[in-house]
């Protein structure tokens, strides 16, 4: 049977699957005082970056209306499958709930499967993935549904950020009790459970923040062979192919997947931000 996974845009493509039919991304909209921008392929990552910086404020994202969900599923598959990024950081995942119920109104019934990813980034596109394979090994769609959501139980997140900021401001950082002052060059490595961000551990500069985030997912990953490892970065592939070679020194995946990070991910990862999913 035909299938469509559908993303908001927190979540990134690998660029092989990118204008592959069975997959689309819905996009948030992103705003920095006066500008505002399509988080689309025509989002610009320099620009977006050199406005952030020039802004003496917070910017902000919003997510998909939930009409602009509802078409997205008006498609010729006949099993659609929506990944959102984390309930606990954005509407989307409502939103896309609210677009499958007029879906139905509109339209008629269909199988049309709705899942929070208690992740961003990357854990968005460890599902999508999911998904698409566990499609082609013919499964149906009870199965699928049922194996995706065990599956996003056993995902891990790790980031480490120059910058929390943008997620402190928007208040995304209300699961962590404190956080060190950034004048001390003390970074936080950052993880999350059931969606809420947490802090895992700190380091005296980003290399030593970035050693432990990358122990942290070597450690905590069960059966790697079975898995991907997937590093999204905001402007930073030197970081990334570091944080890399520190993990895959320790253990092996079955695929390594190097991403830079879309709008979303972008303005609260901000400049050199990395995230690690397994």
């Amino acid at each position: 049977m035909s299938y469509k996974v559908i993303l908001d845009s927190c979540g990134e493509l690998p660029e092989k699957l990118r204008g592959d039919s069975r997959f689309e991304i819905v996009p948030l909209s992103l705003e920095v005082g006066e500008y505002k921008v399509e988080d689309d392929e025509n989002f610009c990552q320099a620009e977006f970056l050199r406005k952030v910086a020039e802004y003496p404020k917070c910017p902000k994202s919003s997510c998909p209306s939930p009409e602009r969900y509802r078409e997205a599923y008006r498609t010729e598959a006949e099993r659609v499958y929506v990944v959102t990024l984390s309930s606990h950081l954005s509407g989307s995942y409502n939103s896309a709930e609210l677009g499958k119920k007029l879906y139905v109104e509109k339209y008629g019934r269909k199988d049309i499967h709705v899942i929070d990813s208690e992740s961003a980034s990357g854990g968005e596109t460890q599902l999508a993935l999911k998904i698409a394979e566990l499609e082609e090994q013919g499964l149906d769609f009870g199965q699928i549904v049922e194996k995706v959501e065990a599956y996003r139980d056993s995902v891990h997140t790790y980031f480490v950020l120059d910058n929390l900021e943008t997620l402190r401001k928007n208040g995304r950082l209300s699961g962590v009790k404190a956080l060190v002052a950034s004048t001390l060059n003390i970074k936080p490595v950052m993880g999350s459970v059931k969606g809420e961000i947490i802090q895992k551990s700190q380091a005296i500069g980003i290399k030593k923040a970035l050693g432990k985030m990358a122990d942290y997912a070597a450690r905590e990953v069960k059966e790697p062979g079975k898995r991907r490892l997937i590093i999204t970065h905001c402007n930073a592939p030197e970081r990334a192919r570091m944080v890399q070679e520190l993990i895959l020194s320790q253990v092996g995946f079955r695929e390594c997947i190097l991403m830079d990070t879309r709008g979303v991910s972008s303005m609260y990862a901000n400049d050199g931000g990395v995230i690690v999913t397994t």
